[in-house]
């Protein structure tokens, strides 16, 4: 009984009514950038981690919690209405989502991508609540080798599963770490790449680097790119008949159970839960040839599994201090402006803080349920602004709100910097998550890695002898051999074609 007292004063700490407020803020700003191609969540919590930084951390993280999920279904929205993913992990959601609403069953569509979301954030959010503490309990056992394989892991799953390509993922993740070794040597002193620059000395902050790339970067190749959307499709007749509940009540649990799992790999989140979901019932499905025409499991598998994923992408940032995405990097970043440090200790020490965003997602997902439809219509008038109006204010916003962290005019000229490297980098097919994920990891990764030969007097084979770090060890072989023994299989594969067609010719 003593194991749920934390538990249940984390409603009490949810339900005080500041707390209430920022989460239905949240949710809404969620659904709101869910809706706006183009900008995502981490985008916009980059532009609103200087904000905040007069906020009581719970508050602060609840509302930021809210943004990550409630963007999930937002992108939903469009990508059904308007067959324009606003959020890369609703891109799945189009192909049967919008087939529906041509057949005059937009409502349908929008109806069962709430209930999926609802419930495979539900499911996610208890398993969430009973893994959480024995994941953090398991982690008081690592230390800096353990951490080092950890990052090491977490760095090359991420790059790995990046939108943008392996090689160029594995670029982006190289410069992040590049970035993070800027400034003085934590174990000598030593200036690195400072350039004699005082401002340079005690390294690069991440507010900068996060709000440049994610939020100036997205606003200049969003102008560049911008397409005037489609007419929206007419919504009616939103609660699924039973038919449609039965069709997808698989799906949905199918899709909540792998989201939440994917969820928690580093590099994992809620893309791809979004589209292993989806491969997943069309290959079990006895008619595969429904799916792109209109399948309801269409729908109510990818959006099931990203909630989940969204939701579970909390458990490696709360327990152990590791970012699984680009998103949990930002909200990463606000827990150290507000000076929490998340990792195995945040449970024990401060279990109002993690209790608390943990039972927010309880409130956030209803809140969510209520709010999806009858909100419909105003999120499409939104998407009529003009380009010309919102990008203007967000860099307003982004530069006023950089400079009010420290008062600094240098942070301002880093982010026009970091601005066209994202820009840059968009352009030309650099997913920029890896960047900031590494650039976060980068500092751990090196403490850790010189604390652990510091142990092992130099020896590397340390790693291996303790259980924890070489199985971590054995999963970072495993990634970086299983697409290199694939690739050969395949030539193999094709070597007999080759050689016949040569023969024929």
């Amino acid at each position: 009984m003593d194991s749920l007292a934390p538990m249940l004063d984390g409603f009490g700490v949810v339900l005080e009514p500041t707390n209430l407020v920022y989460c239905l803020i949240g949710v809404v700003i969620g659904m709101l950038v869910g809706v706006l191609p183009g900008l995502g969540p981490a985008a916009t919590i980059a532009i609103l981690l200087p904000l905040t930084f007069g906020i009581e951390p719970v508050t602060a993280i609840i509302m930021l919690a809210g943004i990550f999920y409630g963007a999930q279904y937002g992108g939903t929205i469009t990508s059904v209405l308007l067959r324009l993913p606003g959020e890369a992990s609703t891109v799945v959601t189009v192909f049967d989502g919008n087939a529906l609403a041509r057949q005059g069953r937009a409502g349908t569509a929008l109806g069962v991508a709430a209930i999926g979301s609802f419930i495979g954030g539900t499911v996610s959010i208890v398993a969430l609540s009973v893994l959480a503490p024995v994941v953090a309990g398991f982690a008081l056992d690592f230390g800096p080798p353990e951490y080092t394989a950890l990052a090491l892991l977490g760095i090359l799953l991420v790059a790995t599963v990046s939108n943008g390509g392996r090689v160029k993922a594995l670029v982006a993740a190289c410069l992040g770490l590049l970035l993070a070794t800027v400034g003085r040597d934590t174990f000598t002193g030593a200036e690195r790449f400072t350039f004699d620059s005082l401002a340079l000395a005690d390294g690069i902050d991440f507010v900068p680097i996060a709000m440049g790339v994610f939020g100036l970067g997205e606003i200049l190749y969003n102008l560049e790119e911008r397409r005037r959307a489609a007419a929206p499709a007419k919504v009616a007749d939103v609660w699924p008949s039973r038919k449609d509940l039965r069709q997808s009540a698989g799906a949905i649990g199918r899709g909540s159970v792998l989201g939440f799992f994917l969820g928690i790999l580093p590099g994992g989140g809620a893309v791809l839960s979004s589209l292993a979901a989806y491969a997943l019932e069309k290959r079990r499905s006895k008619t595969p040839e429904r799916f792109g025409k209109g399948a309801i499991e269409g729908v109510a598998a990818p959006e099931s599994a990203n909630n989940a994923a969204s939701t579970s992408s909390f458990i490696p940032l709360l327990t152990l201090g590791i970012p699984a995405n680009a998103t949990m990097a930002m909200i990463f970043g606000a827990l150290l402006i507000q000076g929490v440090t998340p990792g195995p200790q945040l449970v024990s020490e401060d279990p109002e803080l993690f209790w608390g965003v943990v039972n927010s997602m309880y409130i956030g997902n209803i809140l969510l349920l209520i709010m999806s439809i009858p909100l419909v219509g105003l999120f499409v008038k939104i998407l009529q602004v003009p380009a010309s109006i919102l990008a203007p204010i967000t860099v307003l916003i982004t530069l006023v709100g950089v400079f009010t962290i420290r008062n600094s005019a240098f942070d301002i000229a880093l982010v026009i910097v970091f601005g066209l490297v994202g820009y840059l980098m968009k352009k030309y097919g650099f997913d920029p998550g890896p960047l900031v994920l590494a650039f976060v990891l980068g500092s751990l990764l090196e403490t850790s890695l010189r604390q652990s030969l510091l142990l092992f007097g130099g020896d590397v084979t340390g790693f291996a002898t303790r259980p924890i770090s070489g199985t971590l060890l054995a999963l970072l072989a495993a990634v970086i051999l299983v697409p290199v023994v694939r690739g050969l299989l395949r030539s193999r594969r094709r070597e007999p074609e080759r050689v016949a067609e040569r023969t024929d010719a």
